[in-house]
């Protein structure tokens, strides 16, 4: 067994042998799921309402008439950013992780929610590919923005990738890491309007340039965020680990 599935493995067992958990530390725990949800309610208003005008008959306008003109794509991203969005958050519950199996010998909630959520992640970074190299670039957006989306879809793509080849190598640190960073580029949607509204109401319209650099750092700030948690409780589960191994016990011990 290598050492990140020691790590893993540690990581696992410290969470399952925990005592049931106290209110305010049941609230802690669905605290990362409910930002999440927060962030992504944003994109999936719009989307929704998007995918409202592609079924509902509106009218074709200068701004809209690309996804008119090839409304798959738009069919395809929306559904399964939603999907992928909202289901994802879950997994970031620590007692819908623990385990392999639920009751009755039946896959446990997190590996079913992962069946959904990785050909839902890889819908939405290739549709988003499609959408970002075949559509007729909006006036509003610009060469860089367009740099920006083709290197974090393909970033996302490959991520979920890395997080499959993890899983299959029994690497679940790995795996858990690579999917968080998936995860991040997907939901970025909704820090980019929460980056660009403050700008909206304190400046003004942005810019070409600026518009670029604002839906940019959104992705820059999500994947700062994600490798924040990843690297702290990789921390963690090396000094339990520390802690529990045989040659760490009489250090423990020893007398200052």
């Amino acid at each position: 067994m290598n050492a990140s599935r020691k790590t893993a493995t540690v990581v696992m067992e410290t969470e399952t042998k925990e005592s049931p958990s106290t209110p305010r530390s049941a609230r802690g725990r669905w605290l990362v799921p409910a930002a999440l949800i927060f962030v992504s309610l944003i994109p999936v208003f719009f989307g929704t309402a998007r995918l409202a005008e592609l079924t509902g008959g509106s009218e074709v306008t200068p701004a809209n008439h690309r996804f008119f003109d090839s409304p798959i794509p738009v069919l395809i991203h929306i559904p399964a950013a939603i999907v992928y969005s909202l289901v994802g958050a879950f997994q970031f519950v620590s007692s819908l992780r623990r385990g392999k199996h639920g009751k009755h010998g039946r896959p446990s909630w997190h590996r079913m929610a992962g069946r959904i959520l990785v050909p839902a992640g890889l819908l939405v970074a290739l549709s988003g590919l499609w959408m970002a190299v075949f559509y007729d670039l909006p006036a509003s957006d610009g060469t860089l923005l367009l740099v920006f989306r083709l290197v974090f879809g393909s970033a996302m793509v490959a991520s979920i990738v890395m997080g499959i080849l993890a899983i299959r190598r029994r690497d679940f640190a790995a795996h858990g890491a690579w999917m968080a960073r998936g995860y991040a580029i997907g939901i970025a949607a909704g820090t980019q309007a929460l980056v660009s509204i403050p700008w909206l109401l304190l400046v003004g319209p942005a810019d070409v340039l600026t518009r670029a650099l604002l839906l940019g750092s959104a992705w820059v700030i999500n994947l700062a965020v994600a490798e924040y948690f990843i690297h702290r409780r990789a921390r963690r589960a090396a000094q339990t680990n520390h802690v529990s191994s045989p040659l760490a016990a009489p250090a423990a011990t020893m007398p200052l």
